[in-house]
C-alpha cells in the first residue's frame, strides 16, 4: 500500500493534469478559436475551474493532507518533499477560504471579457470593455474579502503572483527606484538622440519569424518541447514539462516587435523547460513568482537580447535578411537605435529605462480600482493624467491607452508589479552570472549560450517553486529583491550610449 506522502503526489497529479487540461483550452482562445466559440469556451474552463478547486479542498484530500504531514516531518526541510508539502499546504489554506463558485464565475467571466476586450481593442471603445472590467473589478474584491483580515485589500491579490510579498514591501521597492529612474530620464533627455527610423520600415513577415526562430533555436529552444504561434499579446503557456509553447507578435512596420517579445517569450519558456523532472505534475513544477519568471524573460530579451556583444554576431544575419532596410545602418547606429529611450505609448515596447514608470502606474491604478477610490468609468482620465505625470505623453485613443494590456480581461489584477521586480532581479542575477562566467561577453559574441543557460537551470530553473521568489534571490544572490544593481546597469548601459 502506498504511504500517505505517495498518495498526496497522486492526488496532485490528477488536478495538476487539469490545470494542464484548462491551459490548452486557454491557448487555443488566444491562438485559433473562433470568436463565436467564447461562451461555450467560458462554460468548459469554468466547469474546469471548479472541479480542480473541489478536488483541491476535498475532505478526502484535506484528510490525506494531514496524514501525509507526519511523514514529511521525518524529511529534511529543504527536500523536494518537504517542499512539496509545503507549498500544497498553504495552497489548501488559500483555497478553503474561496468557494467553488467562485473559481468557475472568474473563468466563465474572463473567457468572455478576453474576447470582448479584443474588440474593444480593435474598435478603439473602452465603454464595450467596461462592464466586462466591473465584473472582474468586482470579483477580484471579493476574493480579496475571503482574506480578511488584511493589511492591504491588494495583499491577497498580489500574493496570488508573488506568493508572500505584501503591497507595502513592492511600494518601498518603487520608491526606492522611482527617483533614480526619473533621474536617469532626465540625463538622458539633456543629450542628442539617438537614431532609430531604421527599425521602423517595412520588414517581411516571414524573415522576421524565421530570424526569431533562428535567435532562440541558439539561446537554446527545444522545438521537440515547444512550438511558437502568433497572438494579439505574447505569452507563454505549459502543459507539462515536455509541451511549454510561446506566441509572438509581428509587425509589418516596425522590427522590434517580434525580435524583442519573441526572446522574452523563449526566455519564459527556457525557465519552464528547466524544471527538474522529479517535479512533473506536482505543484513544484511551476515557477517559484511571476517576478522570477519575469526576471528569466527579461534577462534574455534585454541583458542578452540588447547587449552590443550579441549584435556582434547576429546583425550581419539580420543585414543578410534585410539589406535594403539595413544594408547602410551600422552595428552602432542599430544597437544604438533598439536601445532608445523615449517615453512611449505601449508598455510591451517601452525601452529599459522608462518600462519601469509604466509597471508603476498600472500598479497604482490597479490599487485605486481595488480600493474603491476610482470607478471604471474615470480609468481613462486618470491613466491619461498618470501618463503625463510618468512619462509626458498622453494617449491619443483607449486602444493606445488603458486598453492596451490583455491581462484584466484574465482577471490578472495583482500582475503587473511583478514585471518590475523582474527587472530587478534580472540585474541581481546578472552580476552574480559575470562573477561566476567571466568570459560571458565573448561567449554571447560567439552565439554561445550553453553555459549561461546551464548557470540558470543549476542555480535556478531546477528548482521550479520549491522556493518562494524572495526566498530564492536571497539563496543565489545573497540579498533580497533590490533596484540597486539595475539602476547600476541602466546607468553604465545608457551613459556609454548617450555619453554622460
Amino acid at each position: 500500500m502506498k504511504n500517505k506522502l505517495s498518495q498526496l503526489k497522486s492526488s496532485l497529479a490528477e488536478i495538476r493534469d487539469l490545470q494542464y487540461i484548462a491551459a490548452i483550452l486557454s491557448w487555443d482562445q488566444e491562438t485559433y478559436m473562433p470568436p463565436q466559440g467564447a461562451r461555450e469556451r467560458g462554460e468548459q474552463l469554468g466547469t474546469l475551474a471548479g472541479l480542480i478547486h473541489e478536488r483541491f479542498t476535498s475532505p478526502k484530500f484535506a484528510k490525506l493532507l494531514d496524514l501525509a504531514e507526519k511523514e514529511v516531518a521525518a524529511h529534511d526541510p529543504d527536500s523536494t518533499e518537504a517542499r512539496l508539502f509545503k507549498v500544497t499546504r498553504r495552497e489548501f489554506e488559500k483555497r478553503i477560504k474561496v468557494p467553488s463558485r467562485y473559481y468557475q464565475e472568474l473563468s466563465q467571466t474572463s473567457a468572455l471579457a478576453y474576447e470582448t476586450w479584443k474588440k474593444a481593442r480593435e474598435e478603439d471603445d473602452f465603454e464595450k470593455f467596461r462592464p466586462s472590467l466591473e465584473k472582474i473589478i468586482a470579483l477580484r474584491r471579493e476574493y480579496a474579502d475571503y482574506f480578511r483580515p488584511y493589511e492591504h485589500i491588494y495583499d491577497p491579490l498580489l500574493d496570488e503572483f508573488e506568493p508572500g510579498l505584501k503591497t507595502k514591501e513592492v511600494q518601498a521597492i518603487f520608491d526606492e527606484l522611482r527617483p533614480h529612474q526619473v533621474a536617469l530620464i532626465r540625463q538622458i533627455s539633456n543629450r542628442p538622440q539617438v537614431e532609430d527610423t531604421a527599425l521602423h520600415q517595412y520588414f517581411d513577415e516571414q524573415k522576421q519569424w524565421e530570424f526569431g526562430v533562428e535567435v532562440i533555436t541558439k539561446f537554446g529552444y527545444d522545438w521537440q518541447r515547444g512550438r511558437q504561434d502568433k497572438t494579439a499579446h505574447p505569452f507563454t503557456t505549459s502543459f507539462g514539462l515536455n509541451d511549454v509553447r510561446i506566441t509572438t507578435r509581428i509587425l509589418p512596420d516596425y522590427i522590434g516587435s517580434a525580435l524583442f517579445s519573441t526572446m522574452h517569450e523563449c526566455g519564459h519558456a527556457l525557465y519552464e523547460l528547466g524544471f527538474d523532472p522529479a517535479l512533473a505534475r506536482t505543484p513544484l513544477a511551476d515557477g517559484a513568482s511571476l517576478a522570477i519568471h519575469e526576471s528569466q524573460s527579461r534577462l534574455w530579451e534585454n541583458l542578452v537580447g540588447r547587449s552590443y556583444p550579441f549584435w556582434e554576431h547576429f546583425y550581419p544575419r539580420l543585414q543578410a535578411l534585410f539589406p535594403t532596410q539595413l544594408g547602410n545602418i551600422s552595428l552602432e547606429t542599430f544597437y544604438k537605435g533598439i536601445n532608445k529611450v523615449a517615453p512611449s505609448l505601449i508598455r510591451v515596447e517601452a525601452d529599459e529605462a522608462t518600462y519601469n514608470l509604466h509597471i508603476m502606474l498600472r500598479l497604482e491604478v490597479e490599487i485605486a480600482l481595488i480600493s474603491g477610490e476610482l470607478d471604471a468609468r474615470h480609468l481613462p482620465d486618470l491613466w491619461n493624467s498618470k501618463m503625463k505625470e510618468y512619462l509626458g505623453i498622453v494617449p491619443p485613443n483607449h486602444t493606445l491607452g488603458e486598453l492596451q494590456d490583455v491581462h484584466w480581461s484574465h482577471g490578472y489584477i495583482g500582475y503587473f508589479a511583478t514585471y518590475a521586480l523582474g527587472n530587478l532581479i534580472s540585474a541581481q542575477w546578472w552580476q552574480a552570472i559575470q562573477r561566476d562566467i567571466p568570459d560571458l561577453n565573448d561567449q554571447i559574441r560567439q552565439a554561445e549560450f550553453g553555459e549561461l543557460l546551464g548557470w540558470l537551470r543549476e542555480k535556478i530553473h531546477r528548482h521550479g517553486a520549491k522556493f518562494e521568489g524572495q526566498e530564492l534571490v536571497q539563496r543565489v544572490t545573497g540579498s533580497g529583491i533590490s533596484p540597486k544593481p539595475y539602476i547600476q546597469y541602466l546607468q553604465k548601459k545608457y551613459g556609454e550610449i548617450y555619453g554622460f
